[in-house]
């Protein structure tokens, strides 16, 4: 009989308001009602400003965020996410955002995680000279007011900027010496990132209310891809992906599935045989 998480509570491992993200879809698609516990620091598992260094790889981090919301609510399932961003490992000069969400149930020995790497990001940085003749570009750029903004000046950093007014002022303040104006990473002051955040939730969501064919457990799904697609033309694999693998987060059941789009072919422009 298939595991359901319906009437079942986890924790939001998160001090910046991502359940207005995620809470929906969970509990429209699984049922699975999200707690956030009061004053969790998951500031010291890393912080986009630097103060603090993420512990580990985006994976493990998450893991330990979701640990830290069991011991802090005494649930046994937790829910955590973890963005990094920077320029986009293929396109050049673009910037990308990856993020990633992470359910744990340590009761039924599930772990599931759902990533995403997109160009849907306002993430930018601008240093400031005399008269700053880009400021009010890349204030457009970055989507403020709606969008936070921090500003390093030396070894101080004012997060969180929603207004020109404080913007100025804090830049006023500032004094001499080098400022960097950056776009606020954290998902309360980044509606772009809350939207992508929200993708997460609704593809986690789906995945959470599948259950594996063998064993019942909630969450079958993608667990990675194979590449090799052939060449329409002279029938070469190429690295463009092939199939796609579905497995169970708990038991080693396994299906491979075809390319959802229904692609069977990459073109001879696609293929390193003929246009190498």
């Amino acid at each position: 009989m298939p595991l359901t998480y319906e009437g079942r509570m986890a924790v939001l491992a998160t001090r910046h308001g991502k359940a207005q993200a995620l809470a929906e879809p969970l509990a429209r698609l699984t049922g699975l009602s999200l707690h956030v516990p009061e004053d969790l620091d998951t500031d010291s598992l890393g912080t986009f400003t630097g103060e603090v260094a993420r512990p580990a790889p985006m994976r493990e981090t998450a893991r330990l965020k979701a640990r830290l919301g069991i011991e802090a609510s005494g649930l046994g399932a937790a829910l955590a996410s973890e963005g990094s961003f920077g320029p986009h490992p293929v396109l050049p000069f673009a910037a990308a955002a990856h993020e990633m969400l992470l359910f744990l149930d340590e009761e039924q020995g599930i772990e599931i995680v759902e990533a995403r790497l997109s160009q849907e990001t306002n993430f930018a940085a601008l240093d400031l000279d005399d008269g700053s003749p880009d400021l009010d570009a890349f204030l457009a750029r970055a989507g403020f007011p709606a969008h936070g903004l921090v500003l390093r000046a030396g070894g101080r950093i004012v997060k969180g900027i929603r207004d020109r007014e404080t913007l100025d002022r804090a830049i006023k303040q500032a004094g001499d010496g080098p400022l960097r104006l950056e776009t606020d990473m954290r998902a309360h002051m980044n509606p772009t990132r809350m939207g992508e955040i929200a993708r997460l939730g609704e593809a986690l969501a789906l995945r959470l209310a599948t259950p594996c064919p063998a064993c019942g457990a909630p969450g079958f799904g993608v667990i990675r891809s194979e590449t090799g697609l052939a060449c329409e033309d002279c029938g070469a694999p190429t690295t463009l992906t092939r199939a796609l693998v579905l497995g169970c987060a708990r038991c080693a059941y396994e299906e491979t599935r075809p390319r959802p789009d229904g692609r069977a072919a990459a073109t001879p422009a696609e293929c390193p045989e003929c246009n190498p």
